[in-house]
Parts: structure tokens; sequence; C-alpha cells
């Protein structure tokens, strides 16, 4: 039986109801979520100082102040609710200053800051609406505009004085053998946040703690190069434990903005990830595929997210 329409004085009683069905409440904000993976990130920035000296402190400052600073500029100028305090540039400052080596010089990185926040973030619609990783596309800017200042390393300042390396990186075909043990604690030359696995491993287990991020994006993406390099004959461990495979795998490959939003999806997210990161690493030009692997799939998070879509409670299946 067909309702009846309510009479004006009956409908002006009723309340105004805008929000579909259920509505569900949670302490979790973007603050909160962002202040986790900033402590996640702290082991790390300790571990770049250690290896690196001061200037590795001056470099992340540096970008993370760029970050902020771009933000807070552009919600000024376009009088928008000021967003920084989400903390959401803050860690695509620390992000994007983990991908760039200690001698950077530093007015690259605020061009890398600007690109990453404005370019990559605010001009799509800000936090949300981005359509790839603010740092990977701000890495991968600074990579193509500057490259001699990005392959150029200095070996870990440890217990003596740097010396500068020039694409000498252990994925490098012209770098030494370096042992297992020294990889895993980061004592070899390389951008800031990619040396240490010890200490991104620590990040890791401090955000499966919190429930920030799940386990399935990382284990598959790194697991399936594990799989890759043994076939191909590569060295497993190297593989792993140098480059930005951990670094990007546990912090960037889990964004929730760029990565796709069902599981099945993000599965598929993540062997798109690695098959991509074998076929630059083990032939192509680049020593290094986790940012380009990571950028191209991020493109593909909406037509995965389409295939793969959630049914709707009581709704029917697809396929």
């Amino acid at each position: 039986m067909e309702q009846l329409p309510l009479h004006p004085a009956e409908e002006s009683d009723r309340p105004l109801m805008l929000l579909t069905a259920p509505q569900l409440r949670s302490p979790v904000t973007t603050q909160s979520i962002m202040g986790n993976v900033l402590i996640a990130l702290a082991p790390a920035v300790v571990a770049s100082v250690v290896i690196f000296g001061p200037r590795a402190l001056l470099v992340e400052a540096v970008s993370v102040a760029s970050c902020m600073g771009f933000e807070w500029l552009w919600c000024l100028l376009r009088k928008t609710p000021n967003t920084v305090g989400d903390l959401s540039a803050a860690v695509t400052g620390v992000l994007l200053a983990f991908n760039v080596p200690v001698t950077i010089p530093l007015y690259m990185v605020v061009i890398g800051a600007f690109v990453a926040i404005i370019l990559t973030k605010e001009l799509f619609g800000g936090i949300g609406c981005n359509f790839a990783n603010p740092a990977i596309v701000g890495r991968i800017f600074l990579a193509v505009a500057f490259p001699v200042a990005m392959t150029t390393f200095v070996a870990p300042a440890l217990g003596g004085s740097a010396d500068l390396v020039s694409s000498a990186t252990p994925l490098s075909p012209a770098a030494d053998a370096l042992r297992h043990l020294e990889l895993f604690f980061g004592r070899y030359a390389g951008v800031l946040g990619e040396t240490s696995s010890a200490a991104i491993l620590v990040g890791f287990v401090w955000l499966l703690v919190k429930r920030i991020i799940t386990w399935h994006v990382p284990v598959v993406y790194v697991g399936l190069v594990c799989l890759f390099s043994l076939l191909t004959g590569h060295d497993v461990m190297e593989q792993v434990l140098s480059g930005g495979l951990l670094l990007g795998a546990v912090f960037m490959a889990t964004d929730y903005t760029t990565t796709p939003s069902t599981l099945r999806g993000r599965i598929v997210f993540a062997v798109g990830c690695a098959v991509i990161t074998c076929v630059i690493r083990f032939w192509g030009n680049l020593n290094e595929g986790v940012a380009y692997s990571i950028l191209f799939m991020n493109l593909l998070v909406p037509h995965i997210d389409v295939v793969f879509v959630n049914t709707p409670v009581g709704g029917e299946a697809r396929g």
C-alpha cells in the first residue's frame, strides 16, 4: 500500500535525516592515525641521525616544515579550514625526507615538498582525494629533476667521517658485497629512511599493534619479492633489506587513500607492486623500483575497487 504524503504541519515535526544507515561513531580521527604513524616513523628518524649524522635531522626538519607550511599557506589562500593539525602533512614530510640522501641541497627538499603537497595533494582536493602517495610523487620528481643529487650518497658516519659514494647502493652492480647483518642495521650508503631495516620493522610492529594498518599488503608485497628473487637466482636477503622495499611496503603501500578499500583488492595491489618492483630491479635500467611500482599501482586503485567492490548488506553478490 502506497503511503500518502504527510500534511505540511506534520512533515515539519519530523527530523530531517540526510545520512544513510548504519551510522557508526568512532573515537579514531585522522590526527590520531597520523600521530601513530609519526610514532612508528620515529625509530627510523633516530636511526638516520645515528647513521648519517645531524644533517639527517636537518633535512627531515626542513621537509616536514616545508610540507606543513605549504599546506597552511594553501588553506590560507583558499580560505578553507586549516588542516595542518591533522598531521598528514607532517607524515608526508618525514616520508619525503626518508626518500632523499643526506647530501641533498635543502632547496631541493623544499621543491619536493611543493610537488608532494600542492601538486599531488591539495590540487586534487586535499587529504583523501590525492591520486597517489604524495611523498612518492615528490621523490620521483626529485629523481627525474635532480638525478645527480638524488644518487650521491655518503657511507655511514658511525665511528668516523662520512665519505661520498656516487650511485653505490647495495642494489647497484658496482656496489661491494655487504653482509646481511650490516644491511639489517643500515650500515651502508643510501637514502635516509631505507637503510635501517630494523628501525622500519619496529615501526611496522607499532602500526600493527595500534591497528593502523593490516599485515596483508606488506607481507604479500615483501613475500613475493622474496619468491621472485629466489626463482631468478638473486640474493633474497639483499633484495629485502636493501633499497626502499621495507620502507615502501610498510609506510607507503599501506596509505588509506591510495590503496584499495577491499581485502581482495589490497592483495591484488600488493601482487602488482611486487611484480613491477622485481621487473624494474632485475631487468630494468634502474637499481630501485619500489617508488615506481607503488605509483603505478596507485593509478590503478580506482579500477581495482570497481572490480573487487564489496557486496552491500542485503545485496546480491556480483558475478
